[in-house]
């Protein structure tokens, strides 16, 4: 059992550990206060030849897996991104290149994966609906087949990043739910042309406005008779289930990876704060009030780090990874909280000011015990799934 990480994997920590070494905590702050995408590091990212790290090298990427893409996004969430780190490499590299590597058509692998390894093409992933929520087998976008094309129509909610992507993985029903035997049967993926939809007048979209993770927006997405050429179903129709499961548990563990980097962000600024702020005489983590709990969370962080890259390396090996991820999910995202709300007591009343990075680290560590899967069905998994209790329902 050897449980250091492979050349890759050091290779990318370092890489990206050297570009993130040029922005600070006060760059990511601004990102998130002006609402903008963090150009200049997905330039550096771009140009470094990051964003294409699992995009095989016959097109032009660097061949890695879900371990490297894990690294990759916490080492980034690390350096002060946090939240904001989640998107970088969630929707192109993990959505796009990573599914489409898998099971995308021999043309679309060809047109697609030598843009998405560069950056010049942007992907986003969806699948949630307003009234399905949580209940992923229960969506009523539906696709029928007209001719060479499917006709869709529905609506999706906190989609990320329709604004600037290209492509859009979309998750629909060819078979509705309630004819489905079994449940996952029906299900299809297709590859929709964001530009092309929009300008057709088919696929429109309305930002949410949100409390945190603000460097990319999150919409309400409109599709109208969207037409799709039957050439950009992404595996085959009405077996989309076995493409989800390669979307939704990577999905898991980038973010993660995420929660992870934005836990020790947040251990470190309350650290650092310990160490410098005097009250009675003597600096305040001199008190176990406030280092057993930074205590705690180092070793909830050094725990969901190893469930973390077992679940990666288990995917990277085409091995059952659905337990893992869930519990790197869960307990990552369980330690960013726990780690940005002891940040939070430590500074005290000075957490409330903007001038520290605090309320940010909460906002985007607050989204983790929520989405894209609630605490509460994780737990279900683990308790259904994998200890065999009976079912609520």
């Amino acid at each position: 059992m050897d449980f250091t990480l492979p050349d890759s994997a050091l290779a990318v920590q370092r890489g990206i550990a050297d570009i993130c070494s040029r922005y600070d905590l006060e760059y990511w702050q601004r990102c998130e206060s002006d609402k903008r995408w963090p150009e200049e590091v997905w330039a550096d990212l771009a140009k470094g030849g990051w964003l294409g790290l699992a995009v095989p090298e016959e097109y032009g990427g660097g061949g890695q897996g879900l371990l490297e893409l894990a690294v990759a996004t916490e080492t980034l969430s690390a350096s002060g991104a946090a939240g904001g780190s989640a998107f970088t490499y969630v929707l192109t590299p993990g959505f796009g290149a990573m599914t489409l590597a898998r099971h995308g058509t021999a043309e679309q692998k060809a047109s697609l994966l030598p843009h998405l390894a560069t950056g010049e093409m942007e992907t986003c992933f969806a699948l949630t609906e307003p009234d399905a929520g949580s209940n992923s087998l229960a969506i009523t976008t539906h696709a029928r087949r007209d001719g060479s094309d499917y006709v869709i129509n529905g609506q999706k909610i906190w989609i990320t990043g329709v604004q600037r992507a290209t492509w859009m993985l979309l998750v629909t029903r060819t078979v509705p739910a309630a004819e489905a035997k079994p449940r996952t049967h029906g299900m299809t993926v297709f590859l929709v042309n964001v530009p092309e939809a929009v300008a057709a007048g088919q696929l429109s979209f309305q930002p949410i406005p949100k409390m945190g993770a603000n460097t990319t927006p999150s919409n309400m997405v409109f599709l109208d008779d969207m037409r799709v050429p039957a050439a950009n179903v992404v595996g085959e129709v009405d077996q989309g289930a076995v493409v989800l499961w390669d979307i939704l548990n990577p999905e898991r563990v980038l973010l993660a990876a995420s929660a992870l980097g934005g836990a020790e962000v947040a251990l470190r600024v309350a650290v650092a704060y310990a160490k410098e702020r005097e009250v009675f005489g003597r600096p305040i983590g001199a008190n176990q009030a406030v280092s057993f709990p930074l205590a705690q969370v180092k070793a909830k962080i050094e725990l969901a780090r190893l469930m973390l890259y077992k679940a990666a390396w288990s995917f990277d090996r085409q091995l059952p990874c659905g337990t893992e991820a869930n519990i790197a999910k869960l307990t990552a995202s369980q330690a960013a909280w726990e780690a940005a709300d002891a940040a939070f007591q430590t500074h005290g009343g000075m957490a409330y000011s903007l001038e520290y990075p605090v309320a940010r680290l909460l906002a985007d560590a607050r989204i983790g015990k929520v989405a894209p899967v609630t605490e509460e069905l994780l737990l279900n998994y683990l308790a259904t799934q994998v200890l065999g209790l009976p079912r609520s329902f």
